[in-house]
């Protein structure tokens, strides 16, 4: 018998000053735009614990449809900490990482709208070439280009 209830993981959710920098930045990584809108009343405020809230969302799907990412801009209540221009070892969610084709046409394609590499592209065995990039607000972004039959 099967107790595992687990179904999925839906999405990751990062905290920004503008959506619209964001959304161009992971489309150009290759995510796509599913929606955008207004999330507030009552109901939210429960869920987050923020009591009156009001949230602008968007939801940025990979190409497989399997995993996303949940862009939000706080305009109630204001924003009370940052943390997005973190060093990689300090603790809490740092990063989401993607698998990608053409490491360095994607890399060069994120610079010229403003990103930087954290370190360098490196290669891991014969498995991956990896990097960390930070984009619109700092935040961090993983890279890997699988190597082989992936």
């Amino acid at each position: 018998m099967e107790n595992n209830q687990l179904l999925r993981m839906d999405n990751v959710g990062l905290v920004l000053e503008s959506l619209d920098d964001a959304i161009s930045f992971f489309e150009e990584i290759g995510l796509q735009l599913e929606g955008r809108g207004m999330v507030e009343g009552e109901w939210a405020g429960r869920v987050t614990g923020l009591g009156d809230q009001q949230v602008e969302i968007a939801m940025m799907a990979t190409p497989d449809g399997h995993s996303r990412i949940e862009l939000s801009r706080f305009l109630e209540p204001a924003v009370t900490s940052d943390h997005r221009t973190a060093p990689v070892n300090s603790l809490g969610y740092l990063r989401v990482m993607f698998a990608v084709k053409n490491i360095n046409d994607i890399v060069a394609r994120l610079t010229t709208h403003g990103a930087k590499l954290v370190g360098e592209v490196v290669q891991y065995e014969n498995a991956y070439r990896l990097c960390y990039i930070r984009g619109p607000e700092g935040i961090l972004v993983g890279l890997a280009e699988p190597l082989g039959n992936e």
